[in-house]
C-alpha cells in the first residue's frame, strides 16, 4: 500500500506535542514553518499514485503495490530505480529535500544484516527488525533517524553525567520498555515515527549498557515532545529566499518523557556489541541516498553560475570556464562515486545488494570536505550582486520600480524580473542564513569529518597497496608478520 497526500497529513493530526518559538502547535500540516516541507512531502506520496509517474516510482509484490523506496536491493536494477525515482521525485518539487525517507530505511537494512546478533540476545528482537522492513515496505509510513544525543560535558565518564543526557531504559513492563532522554532529529515533528539507536561512542564499557538501545518510536506517542529549532519558512517573502521558504526541513530536540515502547518495537537494548555494530554500520545504504542528494546541490550551483555567467558574456572567459570545470569535476566526482559503488556492489549479510562500501564512503568524504569550497567557487562566479540586490518589494514599488527594471535589464533576453529571481535564487542557495545552516547540516548530519574518514579507513582494502609495495621494494616475506 501507498497512502495519499492526505492520508500522510491526517496521521500527523493525532495530537502530538510540538514546539516552536515558544508556541505550542495546534496543526502541523498548516503551521507557517511546517507547511510548504509538510506540503512537499504529501506531494511526493500523490506522485506514488500519478499515471505518469507512478510506474517509475513502485513495484508490485503479491499483487500489492510498494514504493521502490521502500523495496530491499537485491540487484543493481533496484538502485538505479531508487536513484530514477529521486530524480522524479526531486525534480518535480523543485529543489533538494534530504529527508524523502528512503534514507532511513537502509538503516533498518544494516540492522537486519545483524540480525544473527540480536537473536543471540532474544530471538523477538531478529524478528522485530523483519517485521518492521515488512511494515515499512506495506504500510508506507513516513519514517526519520533518531540519532545524536544531547550527550553533556562528554569529558566526564557516562556514569558521572545527568542520566537523561542519552536515551536509557529506565523500566522493564509486560508491555514493554520506557525510555527517557532526548535525540535531535530532522523532520520528526511531521514523521510517522523513528528508528532511534545510540550515538557515536566506544561501547566498551558495560557502564554504558543502559543506553545500548535500539527501537520504533511513534512520533505521536504519549511522552513524546517536539521541541523545534526556528524555522527558516514564514519568516521572508518566497520571492526573495525560494529555497528557505520551501525546503525547510525543521530539526527537532525530541524528548523521551518515561515512554513506552512495546516489546514489538525493541530492537535491542542493555547489549554494548549491538551499539558497537550499529555504529560501526549504520550508514553501509543510507549514505548512498545522503550522497546523491549532494549531486542536485552540485547542479543548482552549476545551473545558478553558469546562467549569471551567460546572461554578461562572462561565460566566454577562460577564467570563468576553469570555475565552472572545478564546479564541474566536482559534480562528476560524486557521480562517479555513486555509479561505481553501486557497479561493484557487495552481497551483504542478510542477502541484499550493498553498495561497494570504500567507494561510496569515499565519495561522502569528497562530497562533504568540497562542498564549502565548491559554495565559494560559486560565489565568485556569481559576484556581488547576490549582497547589494534589493528585495522583490523594492521591484515592485512605485519610486524603485523603474530605476531597478532600468538598472536589472540587461539587453532583450534578460530583463530585471529575471535577473532579480535568478539572484534571489543563487543568494539562497550560497550566501543566506538558510545556506550557512544546510551547510553545517551536510557537514554533521551522517557524523562530521573525522568519522567520515574513519569510515573509509575501516572499509578500505589495504592489502593490495601493501602487497604491492613490498614485492616491487624487494620485501621478505617477514615482514608480514607486522601485519597482525
Amino acid at each position: 500500500m501507498i497512502r495519499t497526500g492526505a492520508a500522510y497529513k491526517d496521521g500527523l493530526r493525532d495530537g502530538r506535542e510540538i514546539w516552536i518559538d515558544g508556541e505550542r502547535v495546534k496543526d502541523v500540516t498548516t503551521h507557517a514553518a511546517f507547511k510548504p516541507i509538510v506540503d512537499i512531502k504529501a506531494r511526493m506520496y500523490d506522485l506514488h499514485h500519478e499515471e505518469a509517474t507512478a510506474p517509475a516510482l513502485t513495484y508490485v509484490e503479491d499483487n500489492a503495490v510498494h514504493s521502490i523506496f521502500h523495496q530491499p536491493p537485491t540487484t543493481q536494477e533496484h538502485w538505479h530505480a531508487k536513484r530514477q525515482g529521486v530524480d522524479i521525485l526531486l525534480k518535480d518539487v523543485g529543489g533538494v529535500v534530504t529527508r524523502v525517507g528512503d534514507e532511513t530505511i537502509g538503516e533498518m537494512w544494516s540492522l537486519q544484516d545483524g540480525r544473527d546478533m540480536l537473536a543471540a540476545i532474544d530471538p523477538r528482537f531478529a524478528a522485530n527488525i523483519d517485521n518492521h522492513i515488512k511494515r515499512v515496505v506495506e504500510e508506507d509510513p513516513f519514517h526519520v533517524s533518531a540519532n545524536t544525543d544531547p550527550k553533556g560535558d562528554r569529558s566526564r565518564h557516562i556514569s558521572e553525567r545527568d542520566p537523561d543526557m542519552m536515551v536509557h531504559v529506565t523500566k522493564e513492563t509486560d508491555a514493554g520498555i520506557i525510555i527517557r532522554g532526548a535525540k535531535y532529529e530532522t523532520a520528526a515533528a511531521y514523521a510517522d515515527q523513528a528508528y532511534l539507536k545510540p550515538t557515536v561512542g566506544a561501547w566498551t564499557d558495560e557502564k554504558e549498557s543502559d543506553y545500548a538501545l535500539g527501537c520504533i518510536v511513534k512520533m505521536g506517542a504519549p511522552g513524546v515532545k517536539h521541541i523545534c529549532r526556528s524555522g527558516f519558512a514564514g519568516r521572508t517573502n518566497p520571492d526573495d529566499y525560494p529555497l528557505a521558504n520551501r525546503y525547510d526541513e525543521v530539526d527537532t530536540l525530541v524528548i523521551f518523557d518515561d515512554v513506552l515502547i512495546p516489546w514489538e518495537d525493541v530492537f535491542f537494548y542493555r547489549y554494548t556489541k549491538a551499539a558497537q555494530f550499529v555504529r560501526g554500520t549504520l550508514h553501509r545504504y543510507s549514505a548512498y541516498p545522503y550522497v546523491l542528494r549532494l549531486l542536485y546541490v552540485a547542479d543548482m550551483m552549476i545551473g545558478a553560475a553558469l546562467w549569471n555567467a551567460k546572461q554578461t558574456g562572462l561565460d566566454k572567459l577562460q577564467s570563468v570556464q576553469e570555475k565552472l570545470a572545478d564546479l564541474a569535476v566536482y559534480r562528476e566526482g560524486i557521480n562517479a562515486h555513486l555509479t561505481a559503488s553501486i557497479a561493484l556492489a557487495e552481497k551483504s549479510p542478510a542477502g541484499l545488494l550493498m553498495p561497494n562500501q570504500s567507494i561510496l564512503y569515499a565519495g561522502r568524504v569528497l562530497a562533504c570536505s568540497q562542498l564549502p569550497a565548491m559554495m565559494h567557487a560559486t560565489r565568485e562566479l556569481i559576484g556581488g550582486q547576490i549582497c547589494v540586490t534589493p528585495n522583490v518589494a523594492a521591484f515592485e514599488a512605485e519610486g524603485t520600480a523603474e530605476w531597478l527594471k532600468k538598472f536589472y535589464t540587461l539587453n532583450d533576453n534578460w530583463e530585471s524580473e529575471d535577473r532579480r529571481k535568478l539572484l534571489a535564487f543563487a543568494r539562497d542557495l550560497v550566501s543566506s542564513d538558510y545556506a550557512g545552516h544546510r551547510l553545517a547540516f551536510v557537514q554533521f548530519a551522517q557524523a562530521p569529518h573525522f568519522n567520515h574518514l574513519a569510515a573509509v579507513y575501516k572499509s578500505f582494502d589495504f592489502e593490495g597497496p601493501l602487497d604491492f609495495v613490498r614485492k616491487t621494494a624487494g620485501l621478505s616475506d617477514k615482514v608480514k608478520g607486522s601485519l597482525k
